[in-house]
């Protein structure tokens, strides 16, 4: 009887092990709810004021014009709209007063409390140095200076450190005109940093004014 045993159980397994190696894989099947046949869209609340702050995710702003103002505002005040620098230039993009007056804003109290004014002056600012330095940018953007590609963002991100005037000296002597502010930022750093950004949305425009 054992030897029946011994003789049978080895065969039995094989054929056990045979049956379940051979089974077609495509005998389990996937709930058809379950199948994913196209891509599916990311869910995300369409009212985004109902979304706490701290949950809402910025868009990608990578080289797009709101990349250029935000990293701008970063360098120059880490994108505080409330703070004023030693030298007392105000606001998230650092505004002198004169330039301000240039403008025709002349309460710099007000001007210091009103993001949406400072959003507006900036654009407006924009404006006025690129009607300045329009024929700059047409004869000087795609050529490198002292290593650096310049760019019309570059430009007028230099002359927002700087101003119109001192960019135009330091593109027409081929950079050996360089200026720095107070804290050592000079134009040709400005003018690297800030290479590369979609600043096309900026009309050029005389003496504009808020």
């Amino acid at each position: 009887m054992r030897k029946w045993i011994c003789l049978f159980c080895p065969l039995i397994m094989i054929l056990m092990l045979a049956s379940f190696g051979t089974s077609p894989k495509n005998e389990i099947k996937v709930p058809e709810a379950l199948i994913v046949r196209e891509p599916t869209p990311v869910l995300f609340p369409k009212d985004r004021t109902k979304v706490p702050s701290s949950m809402v995710i910025p868009p990608f702003v990578g080289s797009s014009f709101v990349g250029f103002k935000e990293a701008l505002a970063f360098k120059e005040s880490q994108g505080n709209y409330f703070t004023i620098n030693t030298l007392g230039y105000l606001g998230k993009y650092q505004f002198g007063i004169g330039t301000l007056q240039l403008m025709g804003v002349y309460n710099a109290t007000q001007f210091l409390n009103d993001p949406t004014l400072q959003e507006e002056v900036f654009r407006t600012n924009l404006s006025r140095n690129k009607w300045i330095l329009r024929r700059d940018i047409r004869r000087f953007v795609g050529k490198t200076i002292r290593g650096i590609e310049i760019s019309e963002s570059g430009i007028l991100a230099a002359a927002h450190l700087a101003g119109p005037g001192n960019v135009k000296k330091f593109l027409r002597s081929y950079g050996q005109l360089d200026v720095a502010d107070a804290y050592g930022t000079s134009i040709s750093n400005y003018l690297k940093k800030f290479s590369g950004y979609d600043v096309s949305a900026i009309v050029a425009e005389k003496n504009p004014k808020i």
